[in-house]
């Protein structure tokens, strides 16, 4: 029996080293002749050119539909916002639960009186939970919370 389990055991071992080891393997930086020669896939494409004998307008009419323009400013969608920490500057995303939201961000909705106090878990109901919420976007609005 203890036979097996020093099998069971030295198998183990041997599948945790062979991961290590093939690990470093694929995440190991080229070799030196690798990096002398470029690869094909290496080299930036070049944008063709247009032929001479179109007319400008046409040339211009075919890079706006090749290239659109990107928007300046785009309106902040929910997937993009979040609230910045104005003392370190970190910028929390995932604060939607309040019961997994950073209790700086707990703090600061009490600190601009937009709650009254910091919930516990077992605290929140329903109406309590509209309330945080409706608070939180206040809290967005506010210039120094702004991501």
């Amino acid at each position: 029996m203890d036979e097996l389990v020093y099998l069971i055991i030295a198998i183990f071992v041997a599948y945790v080293i062979y991961g290590i080891v093939s690990e470093k393997k694929s995440t190991a930086t080229t070799s030196p002749d690798s990096q002398k020669k470029p690869s094909v896939a290496a080299k930036p494409a070049r944008p063709r050119s247009a032929p001479k004998t179109k007319k400008a307008a046409d040339v211009k009419s075919v890079a706006a539909v090749a290239n659109p323009p990107e928007p300046t400013s785009a309106p902040q969608d929910a997937s993009k916002r979040g609230l910045k920490d104005p003392t370190t500057g970190e910028v929390f995303t995932a604060y939607s639960n309040y019961r997994f939201t950073k209790r700086w961000i707990k703090e600061a909705l009490v600190a601009e009186k937009l709650l009254d106090k910091i919930y516990k878990n077992d605290e929140l109901t329903a109406d309590i939970e509209a309330n945080i919420k409706s608070a939180v976007i206040k809290l967005e609005a506010i210039e120094k919370y702004r991501a």
